[in-house]
């Protein structure tokens, strides 16, 4: 298949790329700068534009792009940036393919379309989230829902379009992990809260299988991309000291987060509590190879073992001698 990916350089996006060009798909990134090759096509979602033959030549796209949720404060200004860079992002997507249509071309016909577990609520106590489960308010669920509404024209024009609810990605490096390693590694976290408000993780491996079986089978519609055992904020600090064999015994400082980060931010990503289970993949057959969270954790910290990062004198190069 040839499949365009817009956020293709991002932590999911580019262990997508990676992933499709293993198995010998053709795969076309989408950039902000201007094309350096064939296998880039620049787009610009301010301007609602793909640069030509935009997605005529595909035959499936996939959209990760949008700004990091805890790139910064929740500052108004901020808010604005995570809602319009996936909104705007999204219709441009549809737009390309509507343009198509009306070329003549109908080959795209699946759309892969990011969302987010955040569609259903922050404070979910203990009930389990389908993807049937409501779409309920505050800031993160009101961003998921015009998210994905913003796809949902794509499906008038005949393409299948699956809106992804990812839930907390757990990678060897940056992400959610990356947030709290440090805080693990210096003996310095422990639960949030009473620890009781449940956690929806997945391992990056599953994410990106997930994804390429989605492209290649017949689901549309929501699809929760969650591990089928979430666990409750108090497991999953115990779990992860134990990995590390770190102490876990000092409580986040909810407090002081609320002051430096917003309340809003606080109660919505590190303190929310959401319960996400993967129906529509179980109904699919799709298999976790990573479904119980010690399991996940003990392989992530041993692919960061596997590929430690490089200093900053070995990304230069050797120095000649002089």
């Amino acid at each position: 298949m040839k499949i365009a990916i817009g956020g293709a350089s991002g932590m999911l996006g580019s262990r997508l790329d990676a992933a499709l060009v293993e198995r010998g798909d053709e795969v076309v990134r989408l950039v902000r700068k201007p094309a350096t090759s064939e296998s880039e096509r620049q787009w610009d979602p301010q301007a609602n534009t793909i640069s030509v033959p935009g997605l005529s030549d595909v035959d499936a796209v996939v959209n990760l792009a949008g700004a990091p949720i805890a790139g910064s404060r929740w500052a108004a200004e901020y808010k604005r940036e995570i809602l319009s860079s996936r909104v705007l992002s999204t219709r441009t997507v549809v737009q390309a393919l509507a343009d198509a249509r009306e070329e003549g071309s109908d080959r795209c016909k699946t759309f892969l379309s990011a969302s987010a577990v955040g569609i259903y609520g922050f404070d979910c106590g203990d009930r389990l989230l389908p993807e049937d489960a409501p779409v309920e308010t505050g800031f993160l669920a009101d961003v998921c829902e015009k998210w994905e509404d913003a796809a949902l024209p794509a499906a008038d024009l005949g393409v299948r379009v699956v809106r992804l609810r990812t839930a907390n990605v757990l990678s060897p490096r940056g992400g959610f992990l990356g947030a709290l390693r440090p805080l693990f590694k210096f003996g310095v976290a422990g639960r949030i809260g009473d620890g009781r408000q449940w956690l929806s993780w997945i391992h990056i491996d599953d994410h990106v299988a997930a994804m390429v079986a989605l492209l290649d089978g017949e689901v549309s519609g929501p699809v929760n991309l969650t591990a089928p055992n979430p666990v409750r904020n108090a497991s999953f600090t115990r779990e992860y000291g134990r990995v590390l064999n770190r102490p876990t015994f000092i409580p986040f400082p909810s407090p002081v987060a609320r002051i430096a980060l917003t309340p809003n931010m606080v109660d919505e990503t590190v303190a929310a509590g959401q319960r996400a289970v993967p129906e529509a993949l179980a109904r699919s057959g799709f298999k976790f190879s990573y479904p119980v969270l010690g399991q996940a954790l003990r392989d992530l910290e041993g692919q960061r073992k596997e590929t430690p990062r490089r200093s900053k004198k070995s990304r230069r190069g050797k120095q000649p001698k002089v």
